[in-house]
This record gives structure tokens, C-alpha cells and sequence, in this order.
């Protein structure tokens, strides 16, 4: 259940950062002037946030809550902004990083900071009497309509990868989609908001059966082939976050083993945004896994896509910009180019990287301790018992993350041996 959700809805926030101008019968929310303004403050913040600029959007954002103080994008990006840089901090945007092991879960980890917990909540409740003082004025209000089910996402997001509720973050996201179904209803137009609609879709269509079953007694209903034809709309009709749908199918994509797609989508997104090394990461993961698709049909021993993600995880460590900007992100690249050379076969290659990942100066120490753990992997792997032993101990040397103290144990009984598939 939690595997589902974190690669989920940790990217449900991408519905927040587009608002689409609205023309009603009813006095407009904003001025024309006031609305070219707003637009400005929203592209930066926008911008900064893919770029993992969040001191800019922070500045964009308040500057906006400042300028038009009853209008809800304020608080409401504030409160979006402030999730997002949770996750990045946590290591939750790399999807991929939290995907595939059951060991990175754990019901006590990664504690919400109660801070940030109760910060986040009274932004998100800031923008919701906004948005709904604003429908009594007017109820069949489509922008008001809109923000009230964006919060609501956002709200979802939280919950899930944040406070870890989870069945809270599924009724929140019904929310959401009710009432992004009623701004498609009032207005056809309108498909920014389909792009919620279309995640919770494929979200709960995509539920293991049993709790899918016991989804749909709670009423809670949905079509994978449905949810991804409406993201695929959104990024060829959406009016200002088209680069967030892409984004959503980069790793839904990923999920139904479209990597060469997914590999697409990220390409183009990180040509876009720069200073996003994430994006670039998502596609090597992406070429990683259609690399191991092509082994597998083919029985050769590289492919083409392998090799052009090897090249991108060189060029990262390589790129001044992100070392500049991201210098902590090297321990996660080394991470995962790691990783990638374990699934080619490439254990000492693959066990260095680890170990770099674990050397990189301020490593998060999460992340460090599992650079310990699959460095003794890939030893193991290799043939070389005795330095995959001294690994093992190398993790029970440090504080416990995940279950990674009990996986150390194992490896220090018998020698780690590769999955078969």
C-alpha cells in the first residue's frame, strides 16, 4: 500500500502550479492589470520550483500572498512550495529512488517535522476561505472552483508522503477530483483541471485488488488506460501546465515499463529546466530499465540507451552547474549510477559508486547507510566475500535507516545473490 502511494502521489503537487485565466459572467476576481501581475509572480515561482530554486519562489509567492490578499494562489503556492522542498530535502522527488525496494519503507522513518506540518496546514487553510468566501459570493465560481480542489490535492500530497496517511490522502484526493469534475462540467475548456482527475483515475485504478475492492465499497473508483489518455490530453491541451502532466507520466510511465517514453519526457523536461539535475536522473533511471528490457529480449550485453545513461550519469558528476547549485546531490548521483551499473552486471563499478555516494561530503547519512549496504551487495556479487563482510559491518556501524541493520545481518550470514527475474 505505501510502495503505491509514495510513487504516486508525491508528484500530485504538479496540479497545483498552473491556474488558467477565467472569463465569467460574474465581476472578475482580478483586474486585467492584476491578473499580468499575478502572472509574472507565478511564472517565476513557477519556473524556480522546476529549476529547485525555492528561495525564489518563496519570494515570488509571498510577494504575490502580499499583493493580492484575497486571492488564494498566495498561500495556497506558499504552502505548495514549502511540500515540495520537503521532499527534496527527504529525497522524495527522485521517484525512482523510493520505487523499487520494499526496504526503503518504514512506518517510523522520516518523521514529519510538526513545524512544517502545522505551517503547511495553516496555509492550505488560508487558501480554502479564500477560495470559498469567494463562492458565496459566486457558487458557480470556476477559478474558485478550481483552487478549492487544487488544496485539496495538495492536502492529498501531504498527507501521503509527508504524514504517511494514507487512506486521509485517498479521501482528500476524491475530494480533489469531485470538485475538478464540477470545473469540467461548468466549464469543458478547462482541462488544466483534468490533470487531477486523470492522476486519481490511474491512481486508484492501479490499486492491488483486494484494496481496490475495498476502495470501491468506499466509493472510490478508477481506469488506468483512462487515467493515462487524460494526461496525455492535458500535455498537448492544457493551458499552463502541460510540463506537469509530462512530468506525472514520466513516472507513470515508468511504472508500466514505457521507459523509452518516460526517457522522452524527461530528455525534453531537462533541456527545459537546467538547473533541475532530477530530470536528468529520471531519464538515466528511465534508459536503465529499457536498457534491461532490450538485454532481456535481445541477450546482448549492452545496448545503446545503457550506454547513453552512463554517459548522463558522467555528465552530472561532471557538470559544474550542478555542482554549484546542487553540491549535496552528488551522493544521490553517485547513488544511483550505482545502481545502474548493478543491473548491468557491473558489481565493482557499481560497489565504487556506492562507496563515493557514502563519501560525498554532508552525504545525507539515510542515504550514506544504503550506499554501505548495496556497496556490500555488489561485492557480494562480485565475488569478493571478504570486503562485502567488511561493508555489512560498515552498516551496523551506523544508525539504522529503513531495515538496513537487519539486511546487514543477513549479508554477514550468507552472500547476497542477484534476484532472479
Amino acid at each position: 500500500m505505501k510502495k503505491f502511494f509514495v510513487s504516486m502521489l508525491l508528484v500530485l503537487f504538479i496540479s497545483l502550479l498552473g491556474l488558467s485565466s477565467v472569463c465569467s459572467a460574474q465581476q472578475a476576481w482580478l483586474t486585467e492589470t492584476e491578473r499580468a501581475r499575478f502572472e509574472t509572480l507565478r511564472i517565476v515561482g513557477s519556473e524556480a520550483l522546476f529549476n529547485l530554486d525555492y528561495e525564489t519562489a518563496r519570494k515570488s509567492f509571498k510577494e504575490m500572498a502580499v499583493a493580492f490578499p484575497k486571492y488564494p494562489a498566495g498561500p495556497q503556492f506558499l504552502a505548495d512550495s514549502l511540500w515540495i522542498e520537503t521532499l527534496y530535502q527527504t529525497r522524495r522527488l527522485q521517484s525512482s529512488l523510493y520505487g523499487d525496494d520494499d526496504t526503503f519503507y518504514s512506518t517510523s522513518d522520516d518523521k514529519a517535522d510538526p513545524a512544517t506540518v502545522e505551517k503547511f496546514r495553516d496555509l492550505t487553510r488560508q487558501a480554502r476561505q479564500l477560495a470559498e468566501a469567494r463562492l458565496k459570493q459566486y457558487p458557480r465560481d470556476v477559478e474558485a472552483l478550481y483552487f478549492l480542489g487544487a488544496i485539496e490535492g495538495l492536502k492529498a500530497s501531504f498527507e501521503e508522503a509527508v504524514e504517511r496517511r494514507h487512506f486521509a490522502a485517498l479521501k482528500d484526493g476524491s475530494d480533489a477530483v469531485d470538485r475538478h469534475r464540477e470545473v469540467i462540467k461548468l466549464d469543458p475548456t478547462y482541462h488544466d483541471a483534468e490533470i487531477t482527475i486523470g492522476l486519481y483515475d490511474f491512481t486508484v485504478g492501479s490499486l492491488p485488488l483486494p484494496v481496490k475492492l475495498f476502495a470501491g465499497i468506499a466509493g472510490f473508483r478508477g481506469s488506468k488506460k483512462r487515467g493515462l489518455a487524460t494526461l496525455e490530453r492535458v500535455t498537448k491541451e492544457g493551458h499552463w501546465i502541460r510540463d506537469e502532466a509530462r512530468t506525472l507520466l514520466i513516472v507513470l510511465y515508468a511504472r508500466e515499463k514505457r521507459f523509452a517514453e518516460a526517457a522522452a519526457y524527461a530528455k525534453e523536461l531537462a533541456a527545459k529546466y537546467p538547473r533541475n539535475y532530477l530530470y536528468r536522473l529520471e531519464a538515466a533511471d528511465a534508459l536503465v530499465s529499457q536498457a534491461a528490457l532490450e538485454r532481456a529480449e535481445n541477450k546482448s550485453t549492452t545496448t545503446t540507451a545503457e550506454n547513453e545513461a552512463f554517459a548522463t550519469f558522467d555528465s552530472l558528476l561532471k557538470d559544474k552547474a550542478v555542482r554549484d547549485t546542487a553540491a549535496r546531490a552528488f551522493d544521490l548521483i553517485h547513488f544511483k549510477y550505482g545502481e545502474a551499473l548493478m543491473t548491468a552486471g557491473l558489481y565493482d563499478r557499481a560497489a565504487k559508486e556506492f562507496l563515493a555516494a557514502a563519501e560525498v561530503p554532508g552525504a545525507q547519512q539515510g542515504l550514506a547507510t544504503m550506499a554501505h549496504l548495496y556497496a556490500a551487495r555488489a561485492l557480494d556479487l562480485a565475488g569478493k566475500r571478504n570486503d562485502a563482510m567488511s561493508q555489512y559491518r560498515a552498516v551496523l556501524a551506523r544508525p539504522n535507516v529503513y531495515d538496513a541493520h537487519d539486511q546487514a545481518q543477513s549479508g554477514l550470514k550468507e552472500a547476497f545473490k542477484k534476484k532472479l527475474t
